[in-house]
């Protein structure tokens, strides 16, 4: 007589799989939707929160399958492994930021000059939902990014300030930085090329006098050129950006001021949403101004 033995089927394997595939999808489409679309920065974060609390009974679920499979022979390894590959990218996103979320300070403002804050020109304004945040800045907040970040200073260049102002603006640009305002480098734009008057040709009769009257130059002292006295000794470039993943917000201010036959740059950096930046403010400071120093190799003074 031939005994058939019927192995037992594991529901949590099954239940596993179903919640990792949802915590997939969640995760794919509020990334996608916060990076490309309309989702709101808090909203994001709520929705990723989610995802990884699916992905994480996922998880909890597939090792009770496995267990079932290694004690009982439960049928339903494949759903547990499944299971786990889907949870695997909203755990990894969700563990990335709970590990900077500890390991950074609590503070989403950064400035290479912690004593004289480059100001915005038009201060960043946004709605902040349900993620707590304290609008200003303090002392203790500035101590607490030296303690993290003592390495994030401004730069000293050799040169005047319109090269330097080429160079801020062209790496600008390279790392995904949209200039929005300025104020103050009227005098320090490269100048337009003026128009070339077209030259009589040879044996043609020109109506010009043989002599021009040349124009008395203008007063030194006056208000514009007490402007562009003024401009050229230092100007504000005000930016955003956002993170090439997740799509983050961040407000960012460039000062440059003219020091003896030095250009002086500063920055500052501060995250649109929630008290906590994750340490990706002094990160996108950071690599803008090595690539900075790359731009301008040779002139970079401490």
């Amino acid at each position: 007589m031939t005994i058939r033995f019927d192995r037992p089927v594991s529901l949590a394997s099954r239940i596993a799989r179903r919640m990792g595939a949802f915590a997939l999808v969640l995760c794919l489409a509020v990334l996608l939707a916060h990076r490309f679309g309309p989702l709101e920065t808090p909203y994001f974060v709520l929705l990723m929160m989610a995802a990884g609390v699916f992905a994480a009974l996922a998880v909890g679920f597939a090792a009770i399958g496995l267990r079932s499979l290694w004690v009982f022979g439960a049928e339903g390894g494949r759903h547990a492994l499944k299971a786990i590959v889907y949870a695997a990218l909203p755990l990894v996103i969700i563990g990335f930021a709970l590990e900077h979320y500890i390991t950074r300070p609590a503070i989403y403002d950064v400035s290479t000059d912690t004593t004289d804050v480059p100001a915005w020109l038009k201060a960043p304004d946004a709605n902040q939902i349900w993620l707590p945040r304290n609008p200003d800045t303090s002392a203790q907040d500035r101590e607490m990014q030296l303690e993290a970040y003592p390495a994030l200073t401004g730069r000293r260049y050799e040169g005047a300030i319109d090269r330097v102002l080429h160079a801020v603006r062209k790496v600008a640009a390279e790392n995904r930085i949209t200039i929005i305002g300025t104020e103050g480098l009227e005098g320090a734009e490269p100048e337009a090329e003026e128009p070339v008057t077209p030259q009589p040709s040879e044996g043609a009769v020109s109506d010009a006098p043989e002599t021009v009257p040349v124009p008395s130059p203008r007063p030194y002292n006056d208000a514009i050129a007490e402007l562009i006295r003024r401009s050229t000794k230092g100007g504000l470039l005000q930016g955003e950006t956002r993170t090439l993943v997740l799509g983050l917000h961040f407000d960012i201010m460039i000062r440059l001021r003219e020091e003896a036959e030095t250009t002086l740059v500063d920055m500052r950096v501060a995250s649109r949403y929630g008290q906590h930046d994750l340490g990706f403010s002094a990160m996108i400071a950071e690599e803008y101004l090595r690539a900075l120093d790359a731009e301008l190799l040779g002139i970079a003074g401490g």
